[in-house]
């Protein structure tokens, strides 16, 4: 659905975005009048139920405003969004994926917050968080939710095989091979130590940032050497080889299962890679006891590998005729505290670092695990945003990491056919 999604956006866009400017000129001051914005997301209906509360909040503070909710799941949102867009008739206020942001933004459909300081405050968001909602050096979306990529080992199961947990402060590939093999050994082969990665772009952002590279360069081009590309699905090769993780078949079928039927959540295996935020679901689907581990190579690495990676953006329509009034908006979902007790963590570990602070205490054991994870993990310099054309990646990373898996292409094989088909995504768009 993401690559179709994708196509039908950059024909709706080309057809109706030539036209656009980037202000509509709606203007930054706040009207006296009656104001009606609209406000369009995606999710489940605990979350339409929770935002319909925050806009009620919102709506007695301000009562000449009126914020009329556009909500649907996540298969048909990308389809009706782009055709608003395209026919000049976008919400004001838009939820907006990662994947997507570059080709609204590089289209004009998006305000630059920058021009809306009056009324939307960023100074309890850190320079690393807003970085992720910025394309060409204009901050176009502001972070809702924040994760990053870890280790999330079952403690359980060390316990069980008795190995001694890795200090996550400095341990290598080589370590999570190694502890790797000897769970499976241990077990019998009853549990696999790793759970096979390479199916998401998380962990392939990793592994380039730890080699002093990046997945994409600030043109938007695909910027990763093949040799470390090479590099990421040699070791992954190595893991399945060495029985540090199940045979490839097996690794196939569970990258494609829910979570619930992950090696993590099924307690198969004793590590895998997850976002933080993943944690609560995860230990509720393991009944086991799990904890966040900072991912290998971090001690060694070039670069950082660990990044921010937003759960989702609000943006404002950049031809919307009351830019004031939904730059407040976002101000309040974003900034006020009686927001945020509604909100919690349905969409993700808040950005906002005050924000995080003042609802933790109300989070459960596990989602205060995952907050404590981002607020003492050292991240580096937020990765260059989705380019356009780029957000069917995971079904192409997938792809090649199954055909290296089975034997089918070298690591050098699939490494250069890989640049060459994202990079052709890329300049198709």
């Amino acid at each position: 659905m993401r690559k179709l999604g994708a196509i039908f956006l950059a024909t709706a866009l080309t057809l109706g975005l030539a036209a656009c400017g980037g202000d509509s000129g709606g203007g930054q001051e706040l009207s006296d009048g009656p104001v009606t914005l609209r406000f369009t997301w995606w999710g489940s209906d605990a979350r339409h139920q929770r935002t319909q509360q925050v806009i009620d909040l919102f709506q007695k503070e301000h009562p000449n405003i009126t914020v009329k909710g556009e909500f649907k799941d996540w298969n048909g949102y990308w389809e009706s969004l782009a055709t608003t867009v395209a026919a000049n008739d976008a919400p004001d206020v838009i939820q907006v994926d990662e994947l997507y942001l570059a080709s609204y933004a590089e289209r004009g459909a998006l305000l630059d917050l920058g021009t809306a300081t009056k009324h939307l405050k960023t100074a309890d968001f850190d320079a690393e968080a807003l970085a992720t909602g910025q394309v060409d050096g204009k901050q176009y979306a502001l972070p809702v939710g924040l994760a990053a990529y870890s280790m999330v080992v079952n403690t359980d199961l060390l316990a069980r095989y008795k190995v001694t947990p890795p200090d996550d402060g400095s341990w290598t590939w080589d370590d999570l091979k190694r502890i790797g093999e000897q769970i499976s050994t241990a077990s019998g082969g009853k549990v696999t130590g790793v759970q096979a990665f390479g199916f998401d772009a998380g962990s392939l952002n990793v592994w380039a940032r730890q080699n002093g590279t990046s997945l994409y360069d600030d043109k938007g081009n695909v910027a990763i050497p093949p040799a470390v590309l090479a590099g990421f699905w040699s070791y992954l090769l190595d893991l399945t080889k060495s029985g540090a993780a199940p045979e490839a078949s097996v690794t196939i079928e569970r990258a494609s299962a829910s979570l619930d039927q992950s090696g993590t959540a099924t307690n198969a295996s004793a590590f895998g890679t997850w976002w933080n935020t993943q944690l609560t679901s995860l230990s509720a689907a393991s009944g086991a006891k799990l904890r966040l581990l900072k991912m290998p190579g971090e001690a060694g690495a070039r670069s950082p590998g660990a990044y921010y990676k937003p759960s989702m953006f609000w943006s404002v329509s950049s031809r919307s005729k009351h830019q004031a009034e939904a730059a407040l908006f976002v101000d309040f979902l974003a900034n006020d505290e009686a927001a945020a007790n509604v909100l919690l963590t349905d969409r993700g570990v808040p950005a906002n670092t005050k924000i995080r602070a003042a609802i933790t205490p109300r989070l459960a054991d596990t989602d205060k695990a995952a907050v404590a994870y981002l607020d003492t993990l050292e991240v580096g310099q937020a990765p260059r945003v989705t380019p356009n054309g780029a957000s069917g990646i995971e079904a192409i990373l997938k792809r090649h990491t199954e055909e290296v898996l089975f034997g089918r292409a070298t690591p050098d094989q699939a490494a250069a056919a890989f640049i060459k088909e994202l990079q052709a995504e890329i300049d198709g768009a």
